[in-house]
């Protein structure tokens, strides 16, 4: 590319991305800006996309995230003019996708901890698979094996994305709110899970929260602030196989929540023993809640 114009065109093409409306771009997006200004900005036709993202590079005020997903997954790169958080850049790559398990507890003050993996749940299109019959062999042999977990995970040595393709919920409890960081920095406006969903998500998966200590204290920080009528109600609507309820109002119980509020959960028949997550080794057994527990848990 004949750098002499572009040099020329500099305050023209600065002040063109400027005036865009959208911070986060695609490949695709740049050069079609290109193509589409090229004449105006009197650039040669062999002028390249690569060479073009270069001097934007150098010259403006053009970021480069690329996301190194494995194969069979596709590596995904974004180009952030002037400054977006890393949150946005994130929720471009799935744009109907939210912040779900330890991101939202991290957002809701749920933890303690400053997590660096990122969870992006994106709904499938399916409702869901059915697990056919439910029997207690069935649900011992389920957990006393590994989770299942995703491997569409984007590693950098800044952060650790995962994306999660979860079963289709319509979206139940997604919320999209100002999101504030630690340093008191805005992040943007994110679509993340309102703190029942997320308290349900986490106790369905524990993996992708940090494990069931930490689920534990989720619970216990979320008083105050959560709706427990609300959280049952819309487990009811998730409508899952497994007894989810006796996950829950042990987690209740355990962070000190009043019985009343337990009951709406007792008054759903405990018609198997269950599991507090999988392969926990050796485990306490919680007849109250018909749950195995992790030793000394």
């Amino acid at each position: 590319m004949n750098r002499s114009r572009l040099q020329i065109a500099k305050q023209d093409i600065l002040r063109h991305f400027d005036q865009l409306p959208a911070r986060i771009l695609s490949l695709k997006d740049i050069s079609r800006h290109l193509n589409e200004q090229r004449d105006n900005w009197r650039l040669a036709q062999s002028a390249s996309t690569t060479a073009f993202i270069e001097f934007l590079q150098n010259s403006g005020k053009l970021n480069v995230i690329k996301f190194p997903f494995p194969s069979p997954y596709k590596q995904v790169t974004r180009y952030v003019w002037s400054d977006a958080s890393l949150y946005e850049v994130i929720l471009s790559i799935k744009p109907k996708g939210y912040f779900s398990h330890y991101t939202a507890m991290k957002f809701h003050g749920l933890t303690e901890q400053l997590p660096k993996t990122l969870y992006l749940n994106h709904e499938q299109f399916s409702s869901g698979v059915s697990v056919g019959k439910m029997t207690q062999g069935g649900i011992d042999t389920a957990f006393l094996r590994r989770p299942r977990a995703t491997a569409y995970i984007a590693e950098t040595k800044d952060f650790r994305l995962c994306i999660l393709n979860g079963r289709n919920t319509g979206n139940l409890g997604v919320i999209e709110d100002d999101i504030v960081g630690e340093d008191g920095k805005p992040l943007g406006k994110l679509r993340l899970t309102n703190v029942e969903r997320t308290l349900i998500d986490i106790a369905v998966r524990p993996v992708y929260a940090g494990g069931v200590f930490e689920v534990a204290k989720a619970y216990g920080l979320a008083q105050g602030r959560v709706s427990v009528n609300t959280l049952s109600a819309m487990l009811k609507k998730l409508d899952y196989a497994y007894p989810y309820h006796q996950t829950i109002g042990f987690y209740l119980e355990r962070a000190g929540y009043k019985p009343a509020l337990l009951d709406l959960f007792r008054s759903v028949p405990f018609k198997f023993d269950f599991y507090l997550a999988h392969n926990m080794g050796k485990t306490d057994y919680v007849k109250s809640w018909r749950l195995h527990v992790p030793k000394g848990f």
